[in-house]
């Protein structure tokens, strides 16, 4: 017999996962994967034989339950499901998923509704990251439609907003783990840095590359690959990642000036060993910090608007992302206090998935 599992699917942000309560999965972390492993179908570039997409943007979970800190409302585990590899990698956060969290947290009764609006505080149990999610409830039932716009997602839906409280160092332990703004790796500037997502910030040029190439073709740019690999792999140890050849943190980012009125900076990001189609929420959000901090190869590119709180506009192949940062400290030692963003998140399915008996 099949093993039946409750499952819910939902897009969040650019992303897409499958949703689960806490107590519907095995809590031992061996069982639980091999049974997230065989609802997904991986190992199998098609995941034909799940629920998997076939893309690192579209094989995600979540694994949600109440909180067990008074100061929370929901705890989340984030898992980036493998696709040829059998492999549940629970380093990361994703800040995408992570937009479809109080939704389905609503939905499912965890949280009650309070009125048009829904205040949620996640805690992600990857990184220990606190998130404040406020969620659309009108007559006491989540909203997901809308006017809000997120680049990389055909439509409009209610938005959701999101407020991170504490995402510096949630991953390598501190925002900058080797204490510099710049490091010289594999011959390159690079700054190594983690403000929710442990990302290797670089300027395009520094690669041989414009940065703003279609993201097809610096998927196919072996050359290319092959360096910003030597970079990672020799980044992880640095960045208290330890061997990284397996994990799919630390991301890369290419920087370039922006090309579009109101653009602040250009991206291309690798996830890492394919060129995102846009750019992940914390990779966004770790990328407009680097650009704040003197010295760095992201500040000496991007187009920083004045004053203490920040909109950065983050372009990306698919369009941009909006970052809204606090900036305090100084002007030679500057701290992003708070984060920011808008995503949008729908629920596609809710039912039961089921697993391959030889996964139990």
């Amino acid at each position: 017999m099949q093993i039946p599992v409750r499952c819910a699917l939902m897009r969040g942000g650019t992303s897409k996962g499958a949703y689960f309560l806490a107590e519907d999965l095995p809590s031992d972390p061996a069982a639980r994967d091999r049974l997230l492993l065989s609802i997904f179908g991986s190992p199998d570039p098609r995941q034909v034989d799940g629920v998997g997409g076939a893309h690192p943007l579209t094989s995600k979970t979540a694994i949600v339950s109440r909180s067990t800190l008074p100061d929370c409302d929901i705890d989340f585990l984030f898992g980036q499901v493998g696709i040829a590899q059998p492999v549940v990698d629970t380093t990361p956060n994703c800040g995408n998923i992570l937009s479809g969290v109080g939704p389905f947290a609503i939905e499912r009764g965890l949280i009650a509704p309070t009125g048009d609006r829904t205040r949620v505080r996640v805690r992600t149990i990857n990184t220990g990251t606190i998130a404040e999610l406020l969620i659309e409830t009108p007559g006491g039932r989540v909203n997901y439609g809308g006017d809000a716009r997120i680049d990389g997602v055909p439509g409009t839906a209610a938005p959701v907003t999101i407020d991170f409280l504490d995402a510096a160092g949630s991953v390598c332990g501190s925002l900058l783990p080797t204490g510099n703004a710049v490091d010289i790796v594999d011959g390159v500037p690079c700054t190594l840095i983690d403000n929710g997502m442990p990302v290797i910030v670089m300027r395009a040029a520094d690669v041989g590359r414009t940065g703003y190439e279609p993201r097809d073709e610096l998927d196919k740019d072996g050359e290319l690959k092959a360096h910003i690999e030597r970079i990672r792999l020799a980044a992880g140890p640095l960045m208290n990642l330890g061997d990284v050849a397996k994990k799919v943190v630390p991301k890369i980012a290419l920087l370039a000036p922006p090309q579009q009125p109101g653009g602040h900076v250009s991206t291309r990001s690798f996830i890492p060993h394919e060129c995102h189609a846009s750019i992940g929420v914390f990779a966004a959000v770790t990328v407009a910090t680097a650009c704040v901090l003197p010295g760095s190869p992201a500040a000496s590119v991007a187009q920083i608007p004045e004053g203490r709180v920040k909109t950065l506009s983050v372009e990306h192949p698919t369009g941009e992302f909006s970052v809204r940062i606090e900036v305090g400290g100084t002007a030679e030692q500057p701290v992003v206090e708070r984060a920011g963003l808008l995503r949008t998140a729908r629920l596609l399915f809710d039912g039961t998935a089921y697993a391959r008996a030889e996964a139990a």
